[in-house]
């Protein structure tokens, strides 16, 4: 089992300068600064976010830690790890991590609400009267509405994607129409204040993406170099529009189900 805040930990030894700051979990209080901070022009390097990030059983664990590990470089920022119960929640990939807060518990009024996606794990969360209830009601005063890869399906259910432009996983992005969003191709994908990001790995651009909205360009960039984030694949199969169709044959088989059930979700929620 992962415990956040020892991942924390490791991200404090690892960025020493920003370390006094770095974003806290309720509760806590940030360390007094040793030093002062670095000079980069007129950078806003604290702040007072209030970022809720949804957990639910079988989520894509890599959907919620990319923009995390993001998130988690705010200095002064607190990042909610928000769960029905403060039991520990497992993902499709069987790695475990302990909320830091519930849907009681959450602040109500928040910077940054997001979901991450999965396969039916998701489904499962978006026919969840109490997730869908949490959802709508912080969704609806929140200043960004987010998601990454399937979890815009979530958004979609909890009526949170009307009339917006809106992206996901390659397999279901054709299914926000049914939530009466505009399925939009693209990494991340912007409108008004709703801002989605496409599958998994597109979690770490749209991380940088709400970085540089929260605290501008200059704080994202020394967040991307922090990371060591210069993307180099070896392989070109990282889209549907490049993969061969060696490749991309088996996989959209293999998710021909969860497209089909996600598209049933689609249907009743309209109906």
């Amino acid at each position: 089992m992962i415990d956040i805040n020892r991942r924390k930990a490791l991200v404090l030894a690892l960025s020493a300068p920003f370390a006094p700051y770095v974003a806290h979990a309720a509760g806590e209080q940030p360390q007094e600064p040793q030093h002062k901070m670095p000079s980069a022009g007129n950078v806003h390097w604290m702040g007072d976010e209030q970022i809720a990030m949804l957990m639910y059983p079988g989520m894509t664990v890599l959907d919620l830690i990319g923009p995390q590990s993001m998130f988690g470089g705010l200095m002064g920022a607190k990042v909610y790890l928000v769960a029905k119960s403060l039991d520990p929640v497992t993902s499709d990939a069987g790695v475990t991590i302990t909320p830091t807060a519930t849907f009681k518990t959450c602040p109500r009024d928040l910077t940054v609400l997001f979901t991450p996606g999965g396969a039916d794990g998701t489904l499962a969360a978006a026919k969840d009267a109490e997730t869908l209830a949490f959802m709508a009601d912080r969704g609806a005063r929140a200043k960004y509405v987010t998601s990454v890869c399937s979890g815009s399906l979530l958004l979609g259910a909890a009526g949170l994607l009307k009339g917006y432009k809106a992206t996901s996983h390659w397999s279901v992005r054709h299914v926000l129409a049914g939530f009466g969003a505009i399925p939009t191709d693209a990494r991340v994908v912007r409108d008004r204040n709703r801002i989605t990001g496409a599958g998994v790995t597109a979690g770490l651009d749209f991380g940088l993406t709400m970085v540089a909205d929260l605290r501008g360009r200059i704080y994202a960039e020394c967040c991307q170099l922090m990371s060591e984030y210069d993307p180099d694949p070896p392989f070109n199969a990282g889209s549907i529009k490049t993969a061969p169709a060696e490749v991309k044959t088996p996989m959209i088989e293999m998710l021909a189900d969860f497209v089909k059930k996600s598209e049933a979700l689609a249907a009743a929620t309209k109906g």
